[in-house]
């Protein structure tokens, strides 16, 4: 367990926990949606839309791996059952039956959820002093509203 987590009372911990393993709920739908879109995405913006998608479900891939690995550093559960997370997520699952338009919108939406739950999270970790969390969750942060960014583009 590393020095600062060992040193965050227990109360602090299981919030802090909590909110990583919510952050990993939300991750992991979001990857395969992403993923889902990639497969499906047709329509004059195909090529760029197919990368797009891609780009975000390898990125929140490798994301989940951070996570569960900071969850674990609390000596806590990683979650790793897609029924829990669906369960949990705030982030729907979609069965890619929708336009380009449409599966832009809804990642979009999804991207501004991703980064409302780590700001919360990063938060919550900076009351309690656990920097590493902090910044885990800030770049977090900075990945999802880049693509809000990017998605949001395709929407004008």
């Amino acid at each position: 367990m590393g020095l600062v987590a060992a040193k965050i009372e227990p109360t602090a911990k299981e919030e802090i926990v909590n909110g990583l393993t919510q952050a990993l709920a939300e991750t992991a739908v979001e990857t395969t949606k992403a993923q889902n879109f990639h497969w499906n995405v047709t329509g004059m913006s195909f090529g760029p839309l197919h990368e797009l998608f891609q780009e975000i479900y390898e990125d929140h891939f490798e994301a989940q791996d951070f996570l569960a690995e900071r969850i674990k550093a609390f000596d806590a559960h990683a979650e790793g059952r897609y029924s829990v997370y669906l369960e949990r997520s705030a982030v729907a699952e979609h069965d890619g039956k929708t336009d380009a338009k449409g599966m832009i919108a809804a990642l979009l939406a999804d991207q501004e959820t991703l980064s409302s739950t780590l700001s919360s999270l990063a938060q919550v970790a900076e009351q309690h002093g656990d920097w590493a969390t902090n910044d885990m969750a800030t770049n977090r942060i900075e990945k999802h509203d880049k693509f809000a960014w990017m998605l949001r583009a395709h929407l004008k």
